[in-house]
């Protein structure tokens, strides 16, 4: 293991407090090296910035990237340690070529289910050998931790406490498990009629449409002339589908972080012709172009509470709107959007407001 790696956040972010590892990160290595742990192939989930995967770099780790963000980071990881692009091993989630993992790390995420999915991936490709070492912070332990990993795992042990990290060790693949990944949500969409909205485990609001997506739902009304439409942090797809609902011969494009929203939001589109981007951010797309945006943008980083995403897409927005195009946007009163938005776009309302979150009608010109 490389000890001189200088692993950063990517996109830089101003907020000093965020780190780029943790020491459930560290725990994780320093336990495969003490216990001497075969590491040849390993495969390595949820890894964001790099830490792992490029202190692993010499044992040709897999690295299952679920977010164009993280592809992004840990190139940029490995460049600025002088380790060559062509060492990345990235696999998607869904179809990543993994015929056997004896070795699996797992920086546990927020997301229950998004853990659920990497355990399933893991068991379908798993021997009576596989080991899996998952990381956390003692703060965020929750006991569903061990009851999904008991679904698929006869051992579960846990470690003893290291500078508030733990690790959680599964072994022996259980057999005849339930290997599903897609989660049905029924939904009441805008015409009033009830469809079934299919998602990956692990894609954002996986119980029902988040509340406040089916606030802006309500709220959203399309002129006759609009022809052009883009869903930001587009998830499942849901926004793109009402709007796809109110207008038959739209435009339609979605942009997501996420590889399994993306694709989950393919199966709720599949009736309708769209335009997928698996990104972060808006650079690659043109300017001028759309004439209207909707988004229920993210403000959640893992464990984080951080808005400085949110802030750069609202700056993309306002450079792919056509002169006369609009922005809808939906956020929970208490993040105070609209100081923010006055300075971004010519005009700012807020056009719908309930108890918990407000719709901000952003205009270009």
């Amino acid at each position: 293991m490389n000890k001189n790696l200088i692993v950063t956040r990517h996109p830089v972010s101003d907020n000093r407090s965020l780190k780029s590892y943790s020491a459930a990160d560290t725990y994780i290595l320093n336990y495969i090296s003490e216990n001497q742990i075969e590491t040849a192939g390993v495969t390595v989930y949820n890894d964001r910035f790099g830490y792992l995967s490029l202190h692993l770099i010499d044992s040709n780790p897999t690295i299952i990237g679920n977010y164009s963000s993280q592809e992004y980071a840990i190139t940029k990881n490995a460049g600025d340690n002088k380790i060559a692009e062509e060492k990345l091993n990235f696999q998607n989630p869904l179809t990543g070529d993994i015929s056997k993992t004896n070795l699996a790390i797992i920086k546990i995420p927020k997301s229950m289910d998004l853990f659920r999915f990497f355990l399933i991936q893991i068991h379908k490709s798993a021997t009576k050998d596989t080991k899996v070492i998952c990381g956390f912070m003692t703060k965020y332990f929750t006991k569903q931790m061990i009851s999904i990993a008991a679904e698929y795992f006869e051992v579960q042990e846990q470690s003893l406490a290291w500078k508030k990290s733990r690790l959680l060790i599964l072994s022996e693949p259980k057999t005849d498990v339930d290997t599903n990944i897609i989660n049905t949500i029924s939904h009441q969409n805008i015409k009033g009629n009830s469809v079934d909205i299919q998602q990956y485990y692990g894609v954002f609001s996986a119980k029902h449409i988040d509340y406040a997506t089916q606030f802006l739902i309500k709220n959203i009304e399309l002129d006759s002339q609009i022809e052009r439409v883009l869903d930001v942090a587009s998830g499942n797809g849901i926004l793109a589908y009402e709007v796809s609902q109110l207008k038959s011969d739209l435009e339609i494009h979605l942009l997501d972080d996420s590889y399994l929203a993306n694709a989950s939001a393919k199966i709720n589109l599949q009736d309708q012709e769209a335009t997928y981007h698996y990104a972060d951010r808006l650079i690659d797309i043109e300017s001028n172009y759309f004439d209207l945006v909707v988004c229920n943008p993210p403000f959640h980083f893992e464990h984080e509470n951080n808005i400085e995403m949110a802030l750069e897409l609202f700056h993309g927005i306002q450079r792919v709107l056509h002169e006369d195009g609009r922005f809808l946007c939906v956020a929970n009163l208490h993040l105070n959007y609209k100081t923010h938005l006055i300075k971004i776009f010519q005009q700012v309302e807020v056009t719908a407001m309930n108890s918990k979150f407000a719709v901000y009608e952003c205009w270009k010109a």
